[in-house]
């Protein structure tokens, strides 16, 4: 099975068949997705300027696409990096017991769902490594009651997620569900006052 960098050469090789690199660049969210696999592919296309069913886009626009995944996958593995570095030193001291963060970050294993966006549709606009910076800042300050991407404070408690963990605060701005280490009590709290339930016919 090839791996990310693998991937992204063959997206970037001019010799490959444009099917090919096409379906590379889709292999590449097979590795990293922060808004999941079809959220992060519409958030790609609509950012290089094709159409996510654009089975010949233009080479350059391919490569634009994946020059933002990389940027991205980038800032996350730096984040990562640092997150083993703190476990390990936690480890050392005798901390051996993990926090709300730590919990989070086991449902993200390789940066897949990092923002998750359960409505493929409805992500965020900025740039998937500005999104990232601004949900990594906001799990190494104090909880707030915002979203961490947008800051919009209208915030939807969601149940049947299609990830883990399979409920969460969704924000209704930007559409990723917001981790709960980043949330005060009293934000999740009201996120759950406006539960979103599902429709029942009449």
């Amino acid at each position: 099975m090839a791996g990310f960098r693998s991937l992204a050469r063959q997206v970037r090789d001019p010799q490959s068949d444009l099917a090919l690199r096409r379906y590379s660049l889709r292999k590449c969210l097979e590795r990293f997705a922060p808004y999941g696999h079809r959220a992060t592919w519409d958030h790609l296309c609509s950012r290089a300027g094709f159409a996510p069913e654009d089975r010949s886009p233009d080479p350059a626009r391919l490569v634009a696409a994946l020059n933002e995944l990389e940027a991205a996958r980038a800032v996350w593995l730096a984040y990562e990096a640092g997150f083993a570095e703190r476990r390990r030193k936690e480890k050392h001291d005798g901390l051996r017991r993990p926090g709300s963060i730590d919990d989070w970050h086991r449902c993200t294993w390789g940066g897949c769902g990092v923002a998750w966006c359960d409505d493929p549709d409805v992500h965020p606009d900025e740039p998937l490594a500005e999104a990232l910076r601004r949900l990594i800042a906001a799990l190494e300050r104090e909880p707030g009651t915002a979203c961490p991407v947008c800051a919009d404070t209208t915030l939807v408690w969601k149940h049947g997620l299609a990830h883990e963990p399979s409920s969460g605060a969704v924000c209704t701005g930007c559409g990723i569900v917001v981790p709960d280490p980043v949330l005060t009590s009293d934000a999740v709290a009201q996120a759950q006052a406006r539960r979103l339930r599902p429709l029942v016919s009449a």
